[in-house]
């Protein structure tokens, strides 16, 4: 029973009291409930408290930090915010979503990264911006130089603290705030939290509030994730028999070495796919090459390993590809972020041999998921799936005037059906399915595999063990995040109690 004066706030972004042209942004981005980073971040943030946030790839950081963030500026002139990121295509994301959060309220973005003019994103600045995304090395070269004026944001955020790490720029962060000012509200956001990424924390932040999504919570609910038993000579054709099965708009494959991603893009490329890869021995021109075809949409299918995959955001990704089973769970997690997002469905789907089962299986309980077992569609089965689409789509045709143009010329040499049959045959050729029939581990061989596994690690839940690819969809219920509270809501030293 809820109490008679008790009013009950539901849980939509109203509950955070953004300034109006904070709220119809969200309202035009299409944002109806916060994810539960933001849920527990927005608050916090909103309040000054410093704040370690623990989530991974797609959870909505951005906007838990960014709208708040917004929302706390003065507006008086001058740089208020500092966002530093570790790739130029992150920058570049993050500062397109906040400026869309502050359109309306007049908010200025500018990306600071290397390759480009100095002379440009310092003018930019000059000219008014309020907030500033840059990556490390250029932005500590500016401070250095002394070449930001009356720098001195209030607001300092690290996002993706860990890739930051990875990519070793954790010593130049630590010399960038040693230019930044001592009053200041600093957040620091990363997937996981190894130590050198504590001890940062240590250095730079006062009392932080910490946040941390649980693992339950790492794997979006809203993401499908089935794995298909293959043998190592079969991953090209298991790949490209998903391709023609699934339906599918922007899809990521993820491959483990360069040398592997440049071989399967030309491989699927070569089958009719719009397929690009993307690695570090890439040339930047040719990074932004690939990721403009996919946002323009001339790219269906991105290739790329882990780290040339890091810190960038791709709209409407349907499906991730583990062309190889990741080497850790914290990979996993990141890798199939990229689908799932904003409320939408995904699937993530894993290519995994017999010998790679118990990875799998330590993958599946590190994350605490629920991955379901499938079977890789025959090609019989998947032309009667194609058959079908084409009957639907031949109902749905409209009919343009020229088409009795063209009908009044075939009909002259052939009588209607056969016109029929050869329009029909003309689109079925287009639809050709390649490869051998049967793609996989043989059922009966497959069953004793599995069998043993759940035997071996006493659970069950393999999935969906018959039928030729369709699986069932159960999604562990989410629970509630947990959040570790400091204590103390004080700012009156630069000296972090832990």
């Amino acid at each position: 029973m809820t109490p008679e004066n008790t009013t009950i706030i539901p849980n939509t972004f109203d509950r955070f009291g953004f300034k109006k042209p904070i709220m119809e942004a969200l309202e035009l981005a299409g944002f109806k409930q916060p994810s539960p980073i933001q849920e527990i971040a927005i608050p916090i943030i909103m309040q000054g408290r410093d704040v370690v946030g623990q989530a991974h790839t797609g959870t909505g950081k951005t906007a838990a930090f960014g709208l708040p963030v917004l929302n706390n500026m003065h507006l008086k002139g001058g740089v208020e915010a500092l966002i530093i990121t570790p790739t130029r295509e992150l920058a570049n994301q993050v500062s397109d979503e906040l400026f869309k959060y502050g359109k309306k309220l007049g908010i200025k973005t500018v990306t600071i990264y290397g390759g480009s003019s100095y002379g440009r994103q310092l003018g930019l600045i000059e000219r008014g911006a309020q907030v500033v995304i840059a990556t490390p090395g250029r932005l500590l070269d500016l401070l250095k130089r002394d070449m930001l004026n009356g720098f001195a944001p209030t607001t300092v955020v690290l996002d993706e603290a860990d890739e930051m790490l990875d990519m070793g720029f954790l010593d130049d962060i630590k010399e960038i705030f040693t230019f930044l000012p001592q009053e200041r509200q600093t957040l620091l956001f990363s997937a996981t939290m190894p130590d050198p990424i504590k001890q940062l924390a240590k250095r730079i932040l006062v009392e932080p509030e910490f946040i941390k999504i649980t693992q339950d919570e790492t794997t979006n609910k809203d993401i499908a994730q089935h794995y298909y038993v293959i043998e190592e000579n079969e991953r090209d054709d298991a790949i490209i028999r998903l391709l023609d099965a699934q339906e599918t708009e922007k899809v990521v494959v993820f491959c483990r070495t360069k040398k592997e991603v440049d071989r399967l893009s030309n491989v699927l490329s070569a089958v009719g796919y719009n397929a690009k890869g993307l690695h570090g021995d890439m040339e930047q021109p040719q990074r932004e090459s690939v990721i403009r075809g996919l946002k323009t949409d001339a790219v269906d299918i991105l290739i790329a390993t882990d780290v040339a995959a890091r810190g960038i955001h791709i709209d409407n990704v349907s499906h991730v590809f583990n062309f190889h089973i990741p080497f850790d769970p914290e990979s996993y997690v990141h890798r199939i972020g990229r689908t799932g997002r904003a409320g939408q469905k995904g699937i993530a789907i894993t290519l995994v041999t017999p010998l790679e089962f118990k990875e799998l299986q330590r993958i599946r309980s590190k994350v605490g998921t629920t991955m379901e077992h499938a079977y890789i569609p025959s090609k019989i089965e998947v032309k009667k799936s194609h058959l079908n689409k084409l009957i639907d789509s031949i109902e749905n045709q409209s009919i343009y005037d020229e088409a009795h143009q063209v009908l009044d010329v075939l009909s002259q040499d052939l009588d209607y059906t056969q016109i029929a049959y050869k329009l029909i045959s003309m689109m079925l050729d287009n639809q050709a399915i390649k490869g051998p029939n049967t793609i996989g581990i043989a059922p009966q061989r497959l069953e004793k595999i599995l069998s043993a596994m759940e035997r071996n690690n006493g659970r069950g839940g393999s999935g969906k063990r018959g039928g030729g690819g369709g699986s069932s969809r159960n999604a562990s219920r989410p629970r509630r995040p947990r959040t570790e509270q400091s204590g103390n809501s004080g700012r009156r030293s630069r000296e972090p109690r832990y």
